[in-house]
């Protein structure tokens, strides 16, 4: 078991996680989110798919025993451990735009979740162009009857947590969120250890 690691806030990491081993992902305070990709160590084009994902499942919000599938219909990530239950498969990671877009107080640079993805997995051979919709542990998306997406405030509290086990090799790239809207407006680290 590797050491508890800190995220901080509006920052990013990335993991090998071999095939059989067990990402943990911590809420350490609550009510902060944690963007989550993967690709296949040593083929950075074999990545995490959102749509195979919730075509498989036929659900939009996955826990425990659901799969995280590739882009290729090959098993990932699977769920185990789950305290909260409710996460985002739907959004892609924030970006410099979409604080240009969706945020019209603010001007100028703001970190993102895209950026700070890119620069952890660009050591792996991660192009930014292989980076798509990311599994959103913790964000809580509601989807109305008019098919609107409403962010809501995590449902997850201090100490909360999801586990994901590896299906095969795995780079796995994870943030503390930096998107305002997505964590109750108060940006906070993500923990994580590989069991």
């Amino acid at each position: 078991m590797s050491p508890k690691r800190r995220i901080e806030k509006q920052t990013g990491t990335s993991v090998v996680l071999p095939k059989g081993t067990i990402l943990r992902l911590i809420d350490p305070f609550g009510e902060q989110v944690s963007d989550v990709y993967a690709v296949e160590n040593g083929d950075p084009t074999h990545v995490l798919s959102s749509g195979r994902s919730l075509d498989y499942a036929e659900r939009i919000w996955l826990t425990e025993g659901d799969i995280l599938y590739s882009n290729r219909s090959v098993p990932m990530l699977r769920i185990g451990q789950d305290t909260v239950r409710r996460h985002d498969f739907l959004l892609t990671p924030c970006s410099q735009e979409t604080f240009d877009l969706l945020y019209p107080d603010w001007e100028g640079y703001h970190p993102s979740c895209y950026e700070n993805l890119c620069k952890a997995l660009a050591p792996h051979g991660v192009k930014p162009d292989h980076i798509g919709t990311t599994f959103n542990a913790f964000m809580n998306v509601v989807v109305t009857a008019e098919g609107k997406l409403d962010i809501q405030p995590p449902l997850s509290r201090p100490g909360d947590l999801i586990e994901l086990h590896a299906e095969m090799d795995l780079v796995v790239g994870l943030t503390a969120c930096s998107a305002e809207m997505s964590n109750n407006g108060t940006l906070k680290p993500i923990d994580f250890e590989v069991l």
